[in-house]
Order: C-alpha cells, then structure tokens, then sequence
C-alpha cells in the first residue's frame, strides 16, 4: 500500500523561511517534465498558469491545465500536476505562519473564499487583463524574494495580498445590492464546512448540522445550495467520499476498519455508499491507481 507524500516546509533547506515563489519553466526544467507523485503540503499554494498543456488533478477532481489561470490550493489536499510540456506561470507558496508575521488575518484567506480546504476546487478563469496584473505581482515578488532588506517579508505580504484581492473581484459575480445578504450567506457556509469537517465520519445527516447552527435544515439547505449549487446532503456525501479515497489509496486500513472509520454500522453500508457514487467498489478502486 502506498502512502501518501507530505510536503512540510515552503523551503525544505531553511524551515525558517516560510514564503517562497518560483516561475514554473523553472520548475520543469528543474524536474526534467517528470511529474511528482500525488502529494499534500501543509501549506499554502498559488498557482498563476500563463501557459500550460496538461493536467491538475486536486482531491480527484481533474482539470485541464491551461492558460489563463490561478489554481488555490489548501494545505491538505492532494494534488499532482501532469505537463504534457513546459508550463509558464508562477508557483507561491506560503504558510500560516507567514500571514501571522505579516499581520494577515487567518480570516482575511478564509473571507476570500478562493481556497477550498476539501474537494472540488476548480481553477479561477481570468481574462487578459486580469492575468497581466497578476503576472506583475508575481513579477515584484520575485524581485523582492531576490533582494534583501528588513521590510522584504513585509513587502512580499503586501503583494500577496493585493495578488488575492484581485483574485477574489475577478471571482465575485454577486450584485452589490446584494453584499448583506450574501455576507450572511458566506458566513454560514463558513460554519457549516468546518464543522463538517469536524463531524463528517458521525454526522451523515442534514438535521444534524441544522442543529448544531441552530437553525431549521430547509434554511441551511436552501443558503448552501445558493452559494455553491450543492445541497447539504451532497456537501456531506463528498467530504465523505473524500475522506474514503485517502484512505483507500493512502492507508493500510482495511475497508471494514475504513468502514467504521467514516461511521458506517456495516462494512456492506459503506460499500454500497461508494459504489452507489463512484460506480466502482472500494476494492476496485485502489486498484485503478
């Protein structure tokens, strides 16, 4: 069974730095277009593709790799980025640890909404415009990583999150009459994935949530789904397909123990689940990687 890879440090030679930015050329030059294995960080990954033919498969989901595009990855997921040639773009990598330090809120990135920590999370399609701006924030922080100075950490911060801001208006479709609304909305979205998070493997029901925010599961379901085009149920039945994947690939648990793991009574319950999701057996599925 293989495990799972787990990259800790933005910079495995200095754990001390805690933000780093490459241009992606450099890293397919470097790796010679081998690509890494299915892998997670504990950290955070921004991904600005100018130009790419490939693949980047994130928590199973694939997209196709091309330009104009920023990737947000959280720390947690797994991902692999599959080059069919050199990629140009950047890659930003950066911990909790730097936001603190540069006096950016764990809120400000959780706000934003651009980093999923769990499932689908697709790329943020940008036009022109928007893709030249974000190259020449890229640009100044690979200028300032190269410098040196007191404040170079502080201006790195700065440029990162300007680069966010502007992702996130180049995200944000919703009517500026309807800001409240939507706050509240986002605000209880907020909620409701962390404590999904939390209670995935023994909360399997809507009712379970609602409770828990106090709230009646028709309002959760109906603010959820106008947020994201998913109800509650199918927000539960991926975080738990999720959390079986990992384990299935990245493990040494049997089903069964799998099985009881995520709050199944039965192992038979379990296999039905997935297969019902999936179109394919636990069994099955570890062997299609």
């Amino acid at each position: 069974m293989k495990k799972i890879k787990t990259y800790q440090k933005v910079v495995p030679s200095n754990e001390a730095i805690s933000f780093e930015i490459k241009r992606m050329e450099s890293i397919y030059e470097k790796t010679k277009g081998e690509p890494d294995e299915p892998h997670r960080h504990d950290y955070y990954i921004v991904l600005i593709v100018q130009k790419a033919k490939g693949k980047h498969i994130i928590d199973f989901n694939e997209f196709e790799l091309t330009g104009n595009q920023i990737y947000f990855v959280s720390p947690g997921q797994v991902h692999q980025i599959l080059e069919e040639e050199k990629s140009y773009g950047f890659a930003i990598t950066f911990s909790e640890q730097f936001l603190m330090h540069n006096y950016i809120q764990a809120s400000f990135v959780n706000n934003l909404y651009l980093f999923q920590e769990n499932g689908f999370s697709p790329p943020l399609n940008i036009d022109d415009n928007t893709l030249q701006k974000a190259v020449f924030f890229a640009e100044q922080m690979i200028e300032k990583k190269g410098g040196e100075g007191t404040l170079q950490y502080q201006a790195l911060g700065a440029w990162l999150k300007l680069l966010l801001i502007l992702a996130q208006e180049a995200c944000d479709l919703f009517p500026d009459n309807h800001t409240q609304i939507i706050q509240a909305g986002k605000i209880l979205l907020k909620d409701f994935k962390e404590l999904l998070d939390q209670n995935y493997s023994k909360w399997h029901k809507v009712a379970d949530y609602a409770a828990a925010l106090n709230i009646t599961s028709d309002y959760l379901n109906s603010s959820v789904k106008n947020l994201t085009g998913k109800n509650v149920k199918v927000h539960i039945q991926n975080r738990i397909l999720l959390a079986a994947k990992r384990m299935l690939l990245f493990s040494e648990l049997t089903n069964k123990e799998i099985a009881y793991e995520l709050g199944f009574s039965e192992p038979a319950n379990f296999s039905q689940f997935f297969k019902k999701h999936t179109s394919t057996s636990p069994s099955a599925f570890k062997k299609l990687y």
